[in-house]
């Protein structure tokens, strides 16, 4: 089967290379192969499994639908599949919120809806420029690619930055305040920067090395964007969803931003994208902005199925102890190996083990996957081992796949990998968690 793959699928392929694996089933947190090899999955599809792999609500719904021939493709056409999710999203996410949105359905992936809210923006505020930040990633279509931080992405023969400005994400320059950058810029009519139609941002990037943004910088970003007419946009189709702990994970900050962008884990694990809009800003005009696969009323049964479990109250504090338990199995790997200046950056149940080396990572990742564990890396050099287990997972599952991968860091520690790193005894306490973990705090965790 590999050498099928290997004639037949395109070069692109990244995941099949990392874990080469032939998945064949998966339920919750768990998946098999073809060997019968079961797999802790703390990569959750990238974040497109919040609920877990055949959540039993999305699945349940899903065989009762095919069962009795509900409509699949339907464009924007109204389907009783499409109001059962409004319903569930507007009672279940919305209203307890206190949060008044349009609903824009676009086409299936995250990157359909970050275009289409730069759109927009751009139609509003009859203005051209965006400002995004370094280390942000929205997606892999032309416009979201400019919005993007890598540097390959700007290259003249592979995307587009026209009309875009990346400015210092929170604590990118350490403990100054880059929001006072866009500040400047913007009251200053010479600093270059044209007054822009948006800013968009992820308050806890996830590829760019899980980095997490302060709840006061996000008030000064949505208190700029307000004061000059800017539309604030949010990325949350990654981080979004519960998984830092509240279903938007702006919630925290108390901001309303003018559109938010989910994808990934709403659709049930199925494609779906949408953009939340602000009533007064829903200016489209009929068939304006398309897209053939904006109506996959799979993905609407599928998501309405896994929101029952926002039913809970409960839901949110469950999240927070798994990731209280992620946090403390973190921070002792921290304490333990003091020397190698380790970082710790999250909140909720995504969290960022930062090796300092890419090189260290992807041996770590390989020697998890050997003993049973999927896991990937971010951050601009691979270094950010990314830890994002299910929100539903067990918690004896969540504790054994936390076991596993200490065990991979400390077979790769024990080889030398990282160079002279010595181990350090874990009765070592540092007197101050926060400077010995870098960006590790509780703050982060909330």
């Amino acid at each position: 089967m590999h050498d099928l793959i290997e004639r037949i699928e395109s070069n692109v392929r990244g995941y099949a290379r990392l874990f080469p694996a032939i998945f064949d089933t998966a339920v919750g947190s768990t998946l098999s192969d073809t060997k019968g090899r079961s797999y802790i999955d703390f990569f959750c599809g990238a974040g497109s499994l919040n609920y877990g792999h055949n959540n039993r609500y999305a699945k349940a719904a899903l065989i009762d639908y095919i069962h009795r021939d509900g409509v699949q493709h339907s464009l924007d056409t109204v389907t009783a599949a499409k109001v059962a999710f409004l319903e569930a999203f507007d009672q279940l996410i919305l209203r307890p919120r206190g949060l008044d949105y349009r609903i824009q359905f676009t086409g299936p992936t995250g990157t359909n809806a970050v275009e289409a809210a730069i759109k927009l923006a751009r139609k509003q505020t009859k203005r051209s420029h965006v400002v995004a930040f370094t280390n942000a990633y929205h997606g892999h279509s032309l416009g979201s690619l400019s919005l993007t931080g890598n540097q390959y992405f700007h290259s003249e023969f592979y995307g587009s930055h026209n009309n875009v400005t990346h400015l210092p994400f929170d604590g990118y320059l350490g403990p100054q305040d880059t929001s006072l950058q866009l500040k400047k810029m913007l009251e200053d009519r010479s600093s270059g920067l044209p007054m822009p139609a948006a800013v968009i941002l992820e308050t806890v990037q996830g590829e760019g090395g899980i980095n997490v943004a302060s709840d006061s910088w996000l008030r000064r970003i949505a208190s700029l964007c307000e004061q000059h007419d800017i539309r604030l946009i949010v990325d949350d189709i990654q981080v979004g969803n519960g998984r830092t702990g509240r279903f938007f994970s702006f919630e925290q900050a108390g901001i309303r931003p003018d559109f938010v962008c989910l994808s990934k884990s709403i659709g049930g694990g199925l494609p779906m994208s949408l953009v939340l809009i602000r009533p007064e800003l829903d200016n489209w005009q009929p068939g304006e902005h398309t897209g053939t696969f904006r109506g996959n009323n799979l993905a609407f049964v599928a998501a309405a199925g896994v929101l029952k479990h926002w039913e809970d109250v409960s839901f949110e504090n469950q999240i927070a102890s798994r990731g209280e338990l992620v946090f403390q199995r973190l921070r002792g790997i921290c304490d333990r190996y003091r020397d190698a200046d380790f970082r710790l950056r999250g909140r909720g149940l995504i969290w960022g083990l930062d090796v300092r080396s890419g090189d260290l990572s992807s041996k770590i990742i390989r020697g998890a996957f050997d003993k049973g564990l999927l896991i990937e890396s971010s951050g601009n050099q691979d270094q950010v081992l990314k830890i994002m287990p299910a929100l539903t997972i067990e918690l004896p599952l969540l504790d054994e796949g936390m076991a596993i991968l200490e065990k991979a860091i400390d077979d790769c520690m024990a080889e030398g990998t990282s160079g002279v790193v010595q181990q350090v005894s874990p009765a070592v306490v540092f007197p101050d968690l926060s400077m010995a973990l870098g960006s590790c705090s509780m703050e982060g965790q909330n």
